[in-house]
């Protein structure tokens, strides 16, 4: 099967955020990365050659990436989450972390890991290329790294 690539790194769709993973001792603490997104685009190409453009992909891409960056990556299903209407509440053993709302992306994940992140990000294309009638595009990978030389990926068929 044919795909399409878009490296992160490379084209600039990168975000920087801050999370906490309370069921690791390290990634309980507060921290954050600057996070790059990458896609692979499979499927057959069009009677012009083309599975996809890339600037649409591209734009997918960094639309979502801007909802993140800068932001509180909370994971709105850990049981350790309270979204509150002004704030959002992380507790991590002895510590309660509050954040303002307006600072959060609230994401309906577990947690805010890299491959949870992938997920995510992979469910939010699928949806766009959808609403694009882009019949011809078959499977999706996205890639999150959280830094170069470590990073999650997920794929999924259409």
């Amino acid at each position: 099967m044919e795909y399409i690539e878009i490296d992160g790194w490379s084209a600039g769709i990168r975000f920087s955020s801050a999370h906490i993973i309370p069921e690791y001792n390290k990634c309980g603490r507060l921290h954050g990365h600057t996070y790059a997104i990458h896609a692979r685009i499979y499927g057959k190409p069009s009677e012009n050659g083309i599975i996809m453009d890339f600037r649409l992909i591209k734009n997918m891409l960094k639309n979502i990436s801007e909802m993140l960056d800068h932001r509180m990556l909370i994971p709105s299903e850990s049981p350790m989450v309270k979204i509150l209407d002004d704030r959002v509440e992380i507790v991590n053993k002895n510590k309660i972390y509050k954040f303002p709302r307006e600072d959060c992306a609230i994401l309906p994940i577990k947690s805010t890991s890299a491959e949870n992140l992938a997920a995510y990000i992979l469910d939010e294309v699928i949806k766009r290329i959808k609403d694009e009638n882009l019949n011809n595009v078959e499977e999706v990978e996205i890639g999150v790294d959280e830094g170069f030389g470590q990073g999650a990926r997920v794929r999924k068929r259409i």
